[in-house]
């Protein structure tokens, strides 16, 4: 089974240095209430004004520390420190600590790019807790917002974009648990069975024409995450009781990509590499050796599929990396 290693985090690290700072093209999310609104992406953002959107740059950084953190001693070691030294001065963090308090960004970037802000957060603690220190004003602004929004949605998004309640649960409560934040856990817990919580006999029509994410799988990842293992593997049962005849088929069927420059229609190799990390995930947690074996499989024909498509087209480079290290450090 395919894992990281020191060669595929050099060749990661290289192409996220390649972005982070590659201010155009670019997609902005940003409200403009007169022309004076009209900024670059740089002045707007002046850590987070790369790779292609303000979300794909933030977990582009996550990558970076990641991949520092594991292999300390590979060859972009030195550029990634450099590099967050360069980015992560104080006037910058306050600058898009300020973008966010703007009452025209209650929503921005809302839940996906809070997720991975938080994910970026958990990464520097681990990695290097100076810089997490002075990134604690955005850290606490992001929980801040979880615990405003989620008790007010009624209903979870069940898709497979950026919008997804699913993905942002499971991203969230890994920071919770490098934190150590028991609060935000709880209430991701909560609002968890809230959502999920009477699911049962899933039948994962997927993948959608542009997702990235698979719903089914990133439903049971939360749950996994969130609930006690007794009470996630009888949730777990009934929301796939066919699991190990291979059912729901597509979910093991890794997707097809038929234009990787179509920004939408490339979203299709992440949702290969996202299945990927959630199947890995969730394998390490069932009781069940045939059901085990069977996620583990088709974790790797959906890596696979991916792997030779992380960098080439722009549509794709940008953030497929970050994922790919997702699905080969679980």
């Amino acid at each position: 089974m395919l894992q990281l290693n020191s060669d595929i985090a050099e060749r990661f690290a290289l192409i996220a240095l390649g972005h982070v700072t590659r201010e155009y093209p670019s997609k902005l999310d940003h409200m403009m209430y007169s022309a004076s609104d009209a900024r670059t992406p740089r002045d707007l953002h002046p850590i987070f004004f790369g790779s292609f959107d303000w979300h794909s740059c933030v977990h582009g950084y996550w990558m970076l520390a990641r991949l520092a953190r594991l292999y300390p001693d590979m060859g972009p070691a030195s550029a990634i420190a450099a590099r967050f030294e360069e980015s992560f001065t104080p006037e910058a963090i306050d600058a898009e600590l300020s973008y966010l308090e703007q009452p025209s960004s209650r929503s921005f970037e809302r839940p996906y790019g809070w997720a991975w802000a938080l994910m970026l957060a958990a990464e520097l603690r681990l990695w290097n807790p100076t810089l997490a220190e002075a990134f604690d004003g955005i850290e606490q602004n992001i929980v801040l917002r979880f615990h405003a929004y989620l008790p007010m949605l009624t209903y979870a998004v069940r898709t497979g974009v950026h919008s997804s309640t699913a993905f942002a649960l499971i991203l969230a409560s890994e920071y919770a648990a490098v934190a150590k934040d028991t609060s935000l856990r709880d209430l991701l817990s909560t609002r968890a069975r809230h959502w999920y919580g009477n699911d049962r006999a899933a039948q994962a029509w997927e993948p959608g024409g542009d997702e990235f994410l698979s719903p089914t799988l990133c439903e049971a990842e939360a749950m996994r995450r969130l609930l006690p293992r007794a009470e996630f593997l009888s949730w777990f049962d009934a929301f796939l009781p066919e699991l190990a005849r291979g059912k729901p088929e597509t979910l093991f069927i890794p997707a097809h990509v038929s234009d990787r420059s179509d920004g939408k229609t490339a979203h299709l190799d992440g949702v290969n590499l996202s299945r990927a990390w959630c199947m890995r995930a969730l394998a390490s947690s069932l009781p069940d050796k045939g059901c085990r074996d069977l996620l583990r499989r088709a974790a790797e024909a959906h890596v696979q599929a991916a792997m030779p498509h992380v960098a080439g087209d722009y549509m794709g480079e940008h953030w497929l990396a970050s994922f790919a290290t997702l699905a080969l450090t679980t």
